[in-house]
């Protein structure tokens, strides 16, 4: 399953893209301007960003400068209307993986991106450690002192999601978003029920504490 976080001004072209990569199985993340897009982009478990170039806020290029100055390696692919061959050879430079001019077909959209996720697929052994935390983010196993924990695709989905942003405060409707890919009811506490059991099995009650509560906001996931 690909995770796509699409940056895109146009409301029509946003959800008409969206619909056809959910009808592919993708979960897809939706930015309608440059800052909020760029915040986005800071996730490393998303597999390919589809970028519009004129953007309210901070046009694309600047993002994608922004991207690339920060280490994020995630595959881009700009879709613009701008097919002047300069801006084309000024997206690559910047750290562009490939460009899509409009009007476009949907299926050249989707295979331009199956493309880029084939190309940056990730070795087998890639792992990520914290503290006495690690985990295999493509066999998707996750050991803490060398003990294995087991956990749900759900909990590890949600464990994902903390290891890509740490040391930054992510709101219940945030974590409800990426992880369930669905709007968060207030009137659960069903966010609160799988971070008490994903803590549990990590032994955060017990060792060093990795997920932190933000009080009156959600939670933290850091080492101190």
């Amino acid at each position: 399953m690909m995770k796509i976080l699409l940056i895109e001004d146009e409301k029509k072209v946003s959800a008409f893209i969206e619909r056809g990569l959910e009808q592919e199985n993708c979960v897809v993340e939706t930015a309608f301007d440059g800052i909020i897009g760029l915040e986005k982009a800071m996730d490393i478990t998303i597999d390919v960003i589809i970028l519009d170039l004129m953007l309210p806020g901070m046009d694309g290029l600047s993002l994608l400068h922004k991207l690339r100055s920060r280490n994020i390696e995630t595959p881009v692919l700009i879709l613009t209307a701008k097919g002047d061959l300069d801006d084309k050879i000024q997206g690559l430079n910047l750290g562009a993986d490939d460009y899509l001019v409009k009007p476009f077909a949907f299926v050249e959209l989707l295979a331009r991106t199956k493309a880029l996720v084939r190309r940056s697929h990730k070795p087998s052994n890639q792992s990520v450690q914290f503290v006495d935390l690690e985990i295999n983010m493509t066999t998707h196993e996750v050991f803490r002192a060398d003990r294995k924990i087991d956990l749900t695709a759900k909990e590890y989905a949600l464990l994902e999601f903390f290891v890509g942003n740490p040391n930054r405060a992510l709101n219940r409707i945030s974590i409800a978003e990426h992880v369930w890919n669905y709007d968060f009811d207030s009137g659960t506490n069903f966010i609160d029920v799988y971070v008490n059991r994903l803590r549990k099995k990590l032994g955060d009650y017990d060792e060093i504490r990795l997920i932190h509560t933000v009080r009156g906001y959600g939670y933290i996931f850091k080492t101190q």
